[in-house]
């Protein structure tokens, strides 16, 4: 079993301590990812130098709008940078266009990737709250018809959702998102931004978010799923000083 940490590249120093914490977490995690994020200054990729390669993977992602297929960009990097993974996602359209980007779908983008590095590992996104249940399934199947072996997930909060995907993408290497919300502002954002319907029993603490982790560990332990932590602004320590991860290999 693999547990994926995403850190948020706001800045050299913040990415560094993020990464600084991660390493005294017993060799529980064993997968970097870091999303990129137009608003900041440092793409994802170039954070590959400040990865220990040999103790953790590094997946950087890349956003589809920001290439063209036929423009080699993507290829280049892949190459400059000797990256081993990637996580192909579509990107949303930044604010006021004042960057270019373009059409490019992320199924042809998928394609492409995997017409010219037949052995990277390739990633891709999915989204259980985006659309309906056979829809979203549609979507992570076309994906992986072009190329994609492995899929991370926007964060689960009901159980019940991670029992019903796990069935649909059996043969996938699949980590289930978890990302604790612990105000009651961030689950507001969360269902009007990111229409997630939450269970009866959530609460925006702790210890829910803990108790909630540590079942989904232990339940992706025993099917062979994967688990990605997207942390966000949480307090680390007092958060990972409960999450059972040192005994998931």
């Amino acid at each position: 079993m693999n547990i994926s940490f995403e850190i948020v590249p706001r800045s050299l120093q913040a990415f560094d301590e993020q990464y600084a914490f991660v390493q005294t977490l017993n060799q529980g995690i064993n997968i970097i990812n870091v999303p990129d994020i137009q608003r900041f200054d440092t793409r994802s990729w170039q954070l590959a130098s400040r990865v220990d390669r040999s103790r953790f993977r590094f997946i950087p992602h890349f956003r589809a709008i920001d290439f063209k297929i036929d423009g080699g960009e993507l290829f280049r990097i892949i190459e400059d940078y000797g990256l081993d993974s990637v996580l192909l996602v579509t990107g949303d359209p930044p604010e006021g266009l004042k960057r270019a980007f373009y059409n490019t779908d992320v199924v042809d983008l998928i394609r492409a990737v995997r017409r010219r590095f037949p052995e990277l590992n390739i990633y891709a996104g999915f989204d259980p709250h985006r659309q309906g249940l056979q829809d979203e399934c549609d979507y992570i199947w076309r994906k992986a018809d072009a190329g994609a072996t492995g899929f991370f997930s926007q964060p689960f909060y009901d159980p019940r959702m991670v029992e019903i995907y796990a069935e649909h993408m059996q043969g996938l290497e699949t980590y289930i998102g978890i990302s604790p919300i612990t105000t009651q502002a961030s689950q507001n954002y969360w269902e009007v931004k990111n229409r997630v319907k939450f269970p009866k029993n959530f609460r925006p603490d702790y210890d829910w978010n803990v108790e909630f982790a540590n079942n989904l560990i232990a339940t992706a332990a025993e099917t062979g799923l994967h688990v990605y932590f997207m942390p966000i602004r949480i307090d680390l320590g007092k958060y990972f000083q409960r999450i059972n991860i040192g005994t998931t290999k």
